[in-house]
């Protein structure tokens, strides 16, 4: 925002080292972190040092505070600066507050929805998340991948990559074939309903597997249908096809609820006959270990790499009767993925904990394979979600929570809410403003813990009004967007601030010019907790605005200058939400 300024500052600098003979270094500026006023700063250690190293006797502390000195007395008083000091070899210049403070409103204004995104970088990252199992129900124990992911890609896109979505169903192994055996045999014929069809595909899937533990003898026709499915049974194959777009169609309409979407979908059932491809090499290369048939194909990553301590132990990468396992199809997924896209910087792996040891040896056995892309493939662990009561979650004993069922229970908390705060609405508007605090109450829980700590999902904090959740910074949006509404006028333009400005207002300016900054260390870190605090910062530092700074009732130049304040702090708060995936209501 005073990049012209930074550049005058930048020519004096230079300008200065060639009068006094001093050697060229690079000008580094950072901010200086807010204590009520706002300003850079930039050191002069490298250039003292590379006095130094030229051969002058210096004394590289004394000399940079020294230069730091001369360089404050050579700027005076800088056009776009309130002041400036030297300390201890640094050089700070401070901003003047009320320039400053238009000038991050006017960049809102400018730049809208955009408000905080960074350039584009020309770069391609992907991030494959969610990962459901085809013929199971959708649960709460997939919200998590799916929220993350979703909040990663936004954070990239918004740091300026373009990003690929992909999803990674697990659409073959042993759970479908039990359901496919359940259904050939019990319900052969049979529709999933129009709606709840996930529910429906889990209830299939729970009474497969129950009838099998209580008829430990069909195990037999399990392992007839799977040799089937292996050997490309076409009427196995085609019922395959059929029921898994059932369970496709059933995850789209969660994924439509929750407002995730995808740009290439990936399938275990496609790495199958590529990943044994692949095994093939690491065992003719002598990387692998193949004891068929009376034991598996594996890999003892630490005695190839020559370890003397074991790190990655030993990956099995293909079964004793030659089945594919996981290790086999993320192999060659990573090359398929990368055959796809050559251009990718980055692939990222939403995946809980657990696999955090799968994916340290696949990557590491795709590098000693000689894979180019090794390198870039990263795995983001998250923990799980536990529900009160620490209730457990199974797909195959059919005790899980369905997403459905917590989308509609949220959904039935939001409208308790909304008819409290604002009963004269139409029931369509209601309606629709319940859908979103409902989807926000979900999806903020999962987002405001650090990604390896569990989340414990509990109502009443998820759809606390007062507290640090969703509806919480939704509120604070409507608030502003009521003032805005009653005010009754075009937002005023940028005017000079010939006032002091309140320690309320500084801090909601100081927040609002925070948002790109911690959008670019969000992404790069993978903590969308960096934004779920920044949104609740900014609605409660709006809060303590209103409560101590009157808007509408405030005389000029002052009245102008909130009402431009409010306006900044609703496009932020919205853009804080819209990266979130969280939907910034207009009342509520």
């Amino acid at each position: 925002m005073f990049e012209h300024e930074q550049q005058a500052i930048e020519a004096k600098i230079r300008q200065f080292c060639a009068e006094q003979g001093l050697p060229e270094v690079p000008i580094t500026w950072t901010g200086i972190p807010f204590s009520g006023e706002w300003g850079i700063s930039t050191s002069f250690f490298q250039l003292a040092a590379a006095e130094a190293k030229s051969g002058k006797k210096v004394i590289v502390p004394q000399r940079a505070a020294e230069l730091a000195e001369l360089l404050g007395q050579a700027l005076g008083s800088p056009v776009g600066f309130e002041r400036v000091e030297a300390v201890k070899g640094y050089l700070n210049l401070y901003f003047p507050s009320g320039e400053y403070s238009q000038r991050v409103i006017s960049t809102v204004f400018e730049q809208g929805s955009g408000f905080g995104r960074s350039p584009r970088r020309g770069e391609r990252v992907m991030v494959e998340f969610s990962q459901p199992n085809t013929h199971k129900a959708f649960h709460v124990g997939h919200l998590r991948s799916a929220i993350l992911g979703d909040v990663l890609c936004r954070l990239y896109d918004f740091s300026g990559y373009d990003v690929v979505r992909a999803n990674y169903p697990g659409d073959i192994g042993l759970h479908v074939i039990k359901w496919l055996w359940n259904y050939m045999k019990y319900h052969r014929g049979d529709q999933p309903p129009a709606h709840g069809r996930t529910r429906w595909m889990g209830d299939l899937y729970s009474e497969a597997t129950k009838r099998l533990e209580e008829n430990p003898e069909l195990e037999s026709e399990v392992r007839a249908v799977y040799a089937r499915w292996d050997q490309g049974d076409p009427e196995v194959a085609a019922l395959w096809e059929e029921t898994r777009q059932w369970s496709l169609d059933g995850f789209n309409e969660m994924y439509d609820v929750l407002g995730i979407p995808f740009d290439r979908y990936y399938f275990n059932s496609m790495a199958e006959a590529p990943g044994k491809v692949l095994v093939n090499e690491l065992i003719e290369r002598g990387l692998a270990t193949d004891e068929r048939p009376d034991g598996p194909v594996f890999i003892k990553i630490d005695e190839v790499m020559g370890n003397k301590e074991e790190k990655y132990r030993v990956l099995v990468i293909l079964r004793s009767d030659g089945t594919a396992l996981y290790a086999t199809e993320d192999l060659a997924l990573a090359g398929i993925k990368f055959s796809d896209f050559p251009d990718l910087v980055k692939c990222l792996y939403i995946v809980d904990v657990r696999q955090s040891l799968h994916f340290q040896q696949v990557f590491k056995v795709l590098e000693l394979a000689g894979r180019p892309y090794a390198k870039k493939l990263q795995h983001v662990p998250y923990e799980l979600v536990s529900l009160p009561g620490n209730v457990a979650m199974s797909s195959r004993e059919g005790t899980v929570v369905l997403l459905e069922d917590l989308i509609r229970e949220a959904t039935s908390r939001a409208m308790e809410i909304v008819e409290a705060k604002n009963p004269e609405l139409p029931t369509g508007t209601k309606a629709e403003i319940a859908r979103a605090v409902a989807i926000g109450g979900i999806k903020y829980p999962m987002l405001t813990r650090d990604n390896t700590k569990i989340v414990t999902f509990d109502w009443q904090s998820a759809m606390d009004i007062n507290g640090q959740a969703a509806p919480y910074i939704q509120y604070a949006h409507v608030r502003a967007s009521s003032i805005l509404r009653k005010a009754n006028i075009p937002i005023p333009p940028e005017a000079p601030v010939t006032f002091e400005l309140t320690k309320a207002e500084v801090t909601l300016v100081d927040l609002i010019a925070r948002l790109a900054g911690e959008v670019q260390k969000a992404a790069a870190e993978h903590r969308p907790l960096l934004i779920a605090n920044l949104a609740f910062d900014l609605a409660q530092a709006f809060n303590d605005f209103y409560n101590q700074c009157p808007v509408l009732q405030a005389e000029e130049p002052v009245r102008a200058f909130r009402l431009r304040l409010v306006a900044a702090t609703r496009q932020a708060i919205s853009n804080s939400l819209a990266l979130l995936g969280i939907t910034a209501p207009q009342a509520m």
